[in-house]
Parts: C-alpha cells; sequence; structure tokens
C-alpha cells in the first residue's frame, strides 16, 4: 500500500507538471496584452505560480517515486503555500470578471462601457488617479488606437466592428455625445457636448483621444474581465488538481515516515 500510495502520488505529479505548461502559457498570453504590459502586477502572476506549480510538482515526484522523505516534506509545505496563492489569485480573478458594465448602442456592433459598472475594488486599485497616469500614458504609446486607421475607412464599416473594450472605450468619443465620424480616431461636430463629462474631453490629437475619459477607464477593465475570464477555467482545474494531488502526497508521506518501522 505504501508503495501504491508512492508511485500515485510521482504520477500525479507528473501529471500536475504536465499541467503547468497550458498555466504558464495562458499567463504569457495575458502578460502579452496592452491593458496588462500598461497595469504591471498583473501582468506575470499567472506565469510565476506555473514556473511555481512545475518545480514544486517535479520535487513531489522525485520524492514521492524515490521516497525521498526530506523532499516529500519540502514538497507539501511548497505545495500548500502555492494552494493558498492559486485561491487568492482565484479571488482577484473573480473580481476582475464580476459586472461588466457595458451597455448596448443602438446602430453599433461593438458594447460601451460605465466606470461605475464595474467593482469599487477594481476602480481603486487600477483607474485611481495615482495609478491612471502611468497606465494612460502607456496606452498612448501601445499604439491601439491609431492602428484602427488600418481597418476601418467608412463610418459603416466602422460602426460595424467588434471592437474591444479599449478600443472601445479609449478611441473614440461616447456615441451620446454625437459626434461625426470621420476617420476610427478623428471625430468632430458633437450635437451633445454637455451630456457626459468625457463629451468634453475628447481631444483628436492621437495622444490624447479619449485615454482621460472615465469610458476609457471603463473600457480597460473590461478588457481585464474578458482576458481573465479566459483563464479562470484552467486556474480552477489547477486548483481542484492539486489539492488532491496534496491529499495523496499526505499519505506518501506518511507511509514514507513509517517505512522503517516497517522492515524486520
Amino acid at each position: 500500500m505504501a508503495n501504491l500510495s508512492n508511485n500515485i502520488t510521482a504520477f500525479l505529479n507528473f501529471l500536475a507538471f504536465m499541467c503547468s505548461i497550458p498555466i504558464i502559457a495562458s499567463g504569457t498570453w495575458l502578460a502579452s496584452k496592452p491593458d496588462n504590459e500598461c497595469i504591471h502586477w498583473l501582468r506575470w502572476p499567472v506565469v510565476f505560480i506555473g514556473i511555481a506549480i512545475m518545480l514544486v510538482s517535479l520535487t513531489g515526484f522525485v520524492g514521492a517515486y524515490w521516497k525521498k522523505e526530506g523532499l516529500l516534506g519540502v514538497y507539501l509545505v511548497c505545495m500548500a503555500i502555492l494552494i493558498v496563492l492559486l485561491l487568492v489569485l482565484l479571488v482577484l480573478a473573480f473580481v476582475v470578471t464580476g459586472p461588466t458594465g457595458s451597455y448596448m448602442v443602438p446602430g453599433r456592433a461593438y458594447h460601451e462601457y460605465r466606470l461605475e459598472g464595474f467593482s469599487y475594488w477594481l476602480r481603486d486599485h487600477i483607474t485611481s488617479a495615482d495609478n491612471w497616469g502611468n497606465i494612460r500614458a502607456c496606452l498612448a504609446d501601445s499604439g491601439i488606437c491609431p492602428r484602427l486607421n488600418n481597418h476601418y475607412v467608412t463610418a459603416e464599416q466602422f460602426f460595424a466592428a467588434d471592437l474591444s473594450p479599449i478600443q472601445s472605450g479609449c478611441c473614440k468619443p461616447p456615441t451620446i455625445c454625437g459626434y461625426q465620424y470621420m476617420t476610427p480616431i478623428l471625430w468632430t461636430n458633437p450635437t451633445n457636448a454637455i451630456v457626459d463629462a468625457d463629451c468634453s474631453i475628447w481631444n483628436n490629437d492621437p495622444s490624447q483621444l479619449c485615454y482621460n475619459c472615465d469610458s476609457c477607464k471603463a473600457g480597460l477593465l473590461g478588457n481585464l474581465r474578458k482576458e481573465w475570464r479566459k483563464s479562470n477555467l484552467i486556474l480552477i482545474i489547477t486548483l481542484v488538481i492539486l489539492i488532491w494531488v496534496y491529499l495523496i502526497g499526505c499519505c506518501a508521506y506518511r507511509n514514507t515516515l513509517t517505512k522503517p518501522h516497517s522492515k524486520k
């Protein structure tokens, strides 16, 4: 039974090792997105946890397969820490992927976004005055808005486009302002310039646009929600597997401790 428990633990840790590869790939994908590039503390947590899972799983595999008591002890401590960190990351992910803040606009294929529609925690930690200056400059430097000129020429093409939340919130004025389309980042003659504060903030300067608008802040949060939702399933499956592996690893460690006493 002891050998069987150790072999099962070794096998499960090998599976956990293999599962760390898509986690690292998912984290790298998240980190490469313009919004995550501009929010530094959100860029790499999934990648770091994926690498940690890979290393800890390798330690558990070696400790269980060769019945190394010390390695199994280190493995169990590190795995417990990893499970807690993953739980924290999942809580953060569910906060990010909570309310959408989006609303439909008649005659438009894309959605627009209200900052008030997202959680207070996100607004306080990401779009506050202390943080937005650097994020705004980063978004302006990313070139995400000027690139729209390469894809859309007419107003009909633009209004039928499936814009990302950032593109919808940062690269154009809110539809309610009544601006006239010239190019994706050039709009003139608003008919309702006082209906929303963002209407007067809009600027046709490519370095300004609507980067200071609440709609841009909401678009950034909308992008975060969209991308983190794609990673949530991987994180949940990983957490379930790690807890299962950890419980069996505890059995293997107990068996390793009792192994010397079973010898005559």
